[in-house]
């Protein structure tokens, strides 16, 4: 008789854990979203997590994290000319965009662990620089002495200098130079050799030099100083999968 009450008090417990579990698994919440090349189904505990946190995360790493603001890249003449044409209208649409994208980025709620929080102020620092940059440069195209009241002025001081020193010369020199090592990281150097030699004696030489030093040099330098460490990118999108309890992923073919 002991030995019937013992089997059937073990299976009720095996019942009811089962019935545990499966509420446990129940109460998780779906949270589908995209990466780079992957549909995910996530599903989260909401009494550790709050969907809009994660909401938060998912914008930090996936919409902040490159291409904020429209591009008006200067590689030519004509796009040199479009910019000066232009710029008073670019510099409108750059303002109506910061503001708006501030409001939302300054707004996100995430999730109250350090990597987190460290990942939203780091996101606003670079939004901010970018923002900046984009400003300064759409200015220095038409007014290159702007660029000595740029707060990377410490830090690519070599360009900003060149393309404000009243000595032409100057510039050129810091144009050649710059040209020649950029040759030694392409296929065919010599190419990038005869395209400097064919603009420096072009009489349009000193917007071609404006166009390198600004739009390469200048611009290249700043933004690199404020960019985060790409390496430690890839930890966060790991991190940010772990969120989900379970995670489901249908991935393209690399």
């Amino acid at each position: 008789m002991k030995k019937l009450l013992f089997t059937l008090s073990l299976a009720l417990s095996a019942a009811v854990f089962g019935q545990k579990t499966s509420s446990k698994n129940n109460s998780l919440v779906l949270y589908p979203y995209q990466t780079f090349n992957c549909d995910n189904k996530g599903y989260f505990n909401p009494g550790k997590y709050k969907k809009e946190e994660i909401d938060g995360i998912y914008k930090l790493l996936y919409q902040f994290n490159s291409g904020l603001f429209d591009t008006h890249a200067v590689f030519k003449l004509s796009d040199l000319e479009d910019v000066r044409k232009n710029k008073n209208i670019y510099l409108q649409q750059l303002e109506k965009q910061y503001q708006e994208k501030k409001s939302q980025l300054y707004n996100l709620k995430v999730i109250n662990l350090p990597e987190w929080k460290k990942l939203h102020q780091e996101t606003i620092q670079t939004f901010e620089n970018e923002y900046q940059l984009k400003k300064e440069e759409l200015i220095a195209y038409s007014d290159p002495a702007s660029l000595k009241n740029s707060k990377y002025y410490d830090t690519c001081k070599q360009y900003i200098d060149a393309v404000s020193s009243p000595d032409k010369q100057k510039m050129y020199t810091v144009w050649k130079n710059f040209v020649e090592a950029k040759s030694k990281d392409n296929a065919d150097p010599q190419s990038v050799i005869d395209r400097f030699k064919a603009q420096f004696n072009d009489p349009k030489k000193d917007d071609y030099a404006l166009i390198q030093l600004i739009g390469f040099g200048f611009y290249n330098c700043a933004n690199g100083s404020f960019r985060p460490d790409p390496n430690d990118e890839g930890a966060l999108y790991e991190k940010f999968d772990k969120i989900f309890t379970k995670l489901k992923q249908d991935c393209d073919e690399p």
